[in-house]
């Protein structure tokens, strides 16, 4: 029976969750992926190469099967063998476990992209609903080539427009030439964000507010203050 103390002796293999979830997102069979996993403890502990009577008992696999797993892992650019020289200037060979990361990254990349997409597809869906929500009616052909023609030409972003679209609700001015002259305004003072528009708005209130402080101090009447103290002095 395994002891605690000989458990906590034992090393350990450090295996990212990211190789778990995605292994066989990736094309690796459960073979392939348990062999890595051995080859990955070896090389950890220092064997980069271990011989395949080793890998045999550890794995459970026979060794004509295991050739078979090393195989399919190479051709399918998951591990790779390598020989160099070594200190001692001898020719040695080596598994290299880096391939299979690269793939990982790859997809996982690959992934985002797709993700991103996706999300951009919906942040333009929505906007088109924006649009014919605050309008009360369905958009016209023009009206969404237009609108396309902001995201695609003038690289404008969903939010940049939708805060254009509320600004001419504001004032009522249901019209997309009106919303096309807000973001021309917009762009010639290089505000490219909703972020960027917030900060100017928030300057000009600021500068609004000082100046309309300013000349209701100069309306304010001088009154002379009558010194009780000294009621002769002027």
């Amino acid at each position: 029976m395994l002891t605690l103390k000989e458990f906590l002796k034992a090393d350990t293999t450090t295996v990212s969750n990211l190789l778990l979830q995605y292994y066989q997102k990736i094309g690796m069979s459960n073979d392939e992926f348990i062999l890595f996993l051995h080859l990955l403890r070896f090389e950890q502990e220092g064997n980069s190469f271990p011989e395949l009577g080793v890998l045999e008992e550890t794995t459970g696999m026979s060794i004509d099967h295991i050739i078979q797993v090393l195989q399919s892992s190479v051709d399918k650019g998951f591990i790779s063998i390598e020989t160099q020289i070594n200190s001692s200037g001898q020719s040695e060979d080596r598994y290299d476990l880096t391939l299979f990361y690269d793939r990982l990254g790859h997809y996982l990349e690959q992934l985002e992209k797709k993700q991103l997409e996706v999300s951009s597809e919906k942040k333009v869906t929505n906007l088109y609903q924006t649009f014919e929500v605050e309008f009360g009616r369905p958009l016209s052909p023009i009206e969404f080539e237009t609108i396309q023609s902001w995201l695609t030409v003038d690289h404008y972003g969903t939010e940049l427009i939708e805060l254009a679209l509320r600004e001419a609700v504001l004032n009522q001015a249901y019209s997309l030439k009106y919303i096309d002259r807000i973001l021309l305004a917009w762009e010639r003072k290089n505000l490219r964000t909703k972020q960027d528009v917030q900060v100017d708005q928030k300057k000009r209130t600021n500068q609004i507010e000082s100046k309309a402080k300013n000349e209701e101090e100069e309306k304010l009447p001088f009154i002379p203050l009558h010194n009780w103290l000294n009621p002769n002095e002027k």
